[in-house]
C-alpha cells in the first residue's frame, strides 16, 4: 500500500503586521510567545516562523536581545524547526533585519525575495480604537511604504548567514521574486532543495485567486524544477482556502496569527494551535499526513537542532 504524502505545517507565531489591538489572543510577550508555539508544535506544527515583540508596546523588536527571552525555551521544550525572521518589520534596514539570524544560526530564516508596496493602511477602516498610540501610526504609515528588498540587501543577507549552514525560507510575494531567486540560483548563491513560500492576499503583492496560485506554481516548476520545495501562505480570509489548493497541488502550507487572526468568518482565532490543527484535519481529510520535523528536516536538507546558536 502507498505511503500517504506528508504535508509541512509552518506556523508563523505573531508576525510584525498585526497590532495588539486587532485580537487580545495575539502573542505579544516571550511567556505568550513560548506558550503559544508549543501548543502549535503540539498539534502538528513541524517549523515555528519566530519574530520578537516589545513586551510592554507589542512593537516589532528586531534586536537578538528580543529573541533571547524565547529562543532557547522553546528548542528546549520540543523538536520543532525553529525559523528566525530576516523580514523583521518593513520599515527597518536589512541590517537590523538579518541581526537574530546572524546571531542565532538557525535551521531556517525567512527571506524576502524583492521589493514591494507592502500595505497595511486598510486596515484603518476596520479598527477605531487602539491601546497604544503606535499603532495607527504604523498602519497609516504602511499608505507610503516600499518594503525594501533589492538584490544588494538580499546579497547582504545571504552573505552574511553563508558560514553559519542556515538554508532559506524564500518569501515570493510575487512572480518576479520567483525570478529573482532563480538569479540568485543560477549564481550558485543559493542551492536545493530550495524552501519557497509564495505570498498570497497581502495588499501589494499577489492576489489570493486561485489562478493566481495556479500562475505561481506553473512558474516555480519551469524555474526550478524538482530542485524545490513548495509552500504557500494566504493572507486574512484567503488563509485556508489557499493553504487547501497548495495541498491538492502537492505543496505544503503556512498558518499562525502572522497571517491571519481568524478561524472561521468573524471568528478569532483564540491561537496559533487552533489554526494548526485546522490545516490538520484539511491535510488528514484529503487523504495525507502531518509531516513530523525530523521529516520536513530531511526534506528541506536542515543541519540539525543541535548546529544552532541558542
Amino acid at each position: 500500500m502507498a505511503q500517504a504524502r506528508k504535508v509541512i505545517i509552518t506556523c508563523a507565531v505573531t508576525g510584525a503586521i498585526h497590532t495588539p489591538s486587532m485580537s487580545p489572543y495575539l502573542p505579544i510577550t516571550a511567556d505568550e510567545i513560548v506558550d503559544d508555539a508549543l501548543k502549535a508544535a503540539e498539534a502538528g506544527a513541524a517549523i515555528l516562523h519566530l519574530h520578537a515583540r516589545n513586551p510592554a508596546t507589542g512593537q516589532p523588536d528586531q534586536t537578538p536581545e528580543g529573541f533571547a527571552p524565547f529562543l532557547s525555551r522553546i528548542k528546549q521544550s520540543t523538536n520543532a524547526v525553529l525559523n528566525i525572521t530576516t523580514g523583521g518589520s518593513p520599515f527597518m534596514k536589512v541590517e537590523e533585519r538579518v541581526r537574530p539570524a546572524a546571531t542565532f544560526s538557525p535551521e531556517v530564516a525567512s527571506l524576502n525575495m524583492g521589493s514591494m508596496n507592502f500595505a497595511l493602511f486598510h486596515l484603518l477602516d476596520k479598527y477605531k480604537e487602539f491601546k497604544f498610540d503606535w499603532e495607527a501610526e504604523f498602519l497609516e504609515n504602511s499608505r507610503d511604504l516600499v518594503f525594501r528588498n533589492s538584490f544588494k540587501d538580499i546579497e547582504y543577507v545571504l552573505k552574511t548567514c553563508a558560514e553559519n549552514g542556515t538554508r532559506f525560507e524564500f518569501e515570493c510575494y510575487d512572480t518576479s521574486h520567483l525570478y529573482n531567486l532563480k538569479h540568485f540560483y543560477d549564481r550558485g548563491l543559493v542551492k536545493g532543495p530550495l524552501f519557497i513560500q509564495s505570498v498570497f492576499g497581502l495588499l501589494g503583492g499577489c492576489g489570493a485567486h486561485p489562478e493566481d496560485v495556479m500562475h505561481m506554481k506553473r512558474t516555480a516548476d519551469r524555474l526550478f524544477g524538482d530542485d524545490y520545495r513548495w509552500s504557500v501562505l494566504g493572507a486574512g480570509a484567503n488563509q485556508m482556502r489557499v493553504a487547501a489548493q497548495s495541498i491538492a497541488l502537492g505543496g505544503n502550507i503556512r498558518v499562525g496569527l502572522e497571517d491571519s487572526l481568524w478561524a472561521g468568518p468573524g471568528k478569532l482565532a483564540r491561537s496559533n494551535a487552533e489554526q494548526v490543527t485546522l490545516a490538520r484535519q484539511l491535510i488528514e481529510s484529503l487523504g495525507m499526513q502531518v509531516a513530523t520535523p525530523d521529516e520536513a528536516r530531511g526534506m528541506l536538507a536542515l543541519k540539525g537542532g543541535d548546529q544552532v546558536n541558542f
